[in-house]
């Protein structure tokens, strides 16, 4: 393949702009902010299920207070409408008398019984609340925090894709001044090797840093300038400049 000298030169310019590309690239898919992002994320889908669980116990034994509490005035109602009956008088024999103050007797220890129940329940409701808002609390803040890193990451992202957009741009206009059959070449070995052109610096190829033979250099020298030269350690297409020491 033939193509003038100051095409191939060229490349050395598209060669640079990949390299750009390549880092902006690379600084992208290695933001610390994304690892930071999957670590909080990953432990808010953690914290989820707890905090969930949490908030059913709390439901559970605040419906369970409730029900506690409801039997409580049950028990208190019926206690204290015999003890109006007994205050009444309305009791006049002896037995029933003795039922009733018996019946009152129980009702009582039976309130207290479960006014027991009640605080009981009121200490485990108050733990789960506190639980609750412990959790939320922590999760809250974990989604704060990767929201503030997310902010981070797409200011950064925009700056990446801004210096991008501008170095493609120049790329683009680099282009115009190579072959499409030497533009094609250069493409097709920067996808095998990631650096499609180097220069020949002092007898070195500088895209795999070997030094070429004596043979090799005077097998470049005696080419026309135009001859699009390989290195034949990497295959990258080697550019001759005033630096190459032929």
């Amino acid at each position: 393949m033939k193509a003038a000298p100051a095409a191939q030169k060229r490349l050395l310019d598209l060669a640079e702009l990949d390299s750009a590309l390549d880092r902006l690239a690379h600084r992208r898919r290695t933001l610390p902010e994304l690892a930071q992002i999957d670590e909080l994320s990953a432990r808010v889908a953690r914290i989820a299920p707890q905090v969930i669980a949490a908030e059913t116990e709390s439901g559970d034994l605040a419906r369970e207070q409730t029900k506690a509490e409801a039997d409580v005035d049950s028990v208190r109602i019926r206690a204290e409408r015999d003890q109006k009956r007994l205050d009444s008088g309305q009791v006049s024999s002896p037995k029933d008398l003795a039922s009733l103050q018996s019946e009152i007797a129980s009702l009582t220890r039976r309130q207290g019984d479960l006014e027991d129940v009640v605080l009981e329940i009121m200490e485990r409701r108050e733990a789960a609340d506190a639980q609750v808002a412990k959790l939320v609390a922590e999760r809250d803040e974990l989604t704060g925090t990767r929201g503030v890193a997310e902010d981070r990451r797409d200011a950064v992202f925009a700056e990446i894709d801004k210096e991008k957009d501008e170095v493609q741009r120049r790329r683009a206009e680099v282009e115009k001044d190579i072959p499409a059959d030497l533009l094609a070449l250069y493409g097709k070995l920067r996808e095998q090797f990631g650096v499609g052109a180097a220069m020949l610096q002092g007898g070195r190829c500088l895209g795999c840093r070997t030094s070429l033979s004596i043979a090799e250099i005077n097998r470049i020298k005696a080419a026309s300038h135009d001859e699009v030269i390989r290195c034949e350690e990497c295959r990258r297409i080697l550019v001759r400049t005033a630096e190459s020491g032929l």
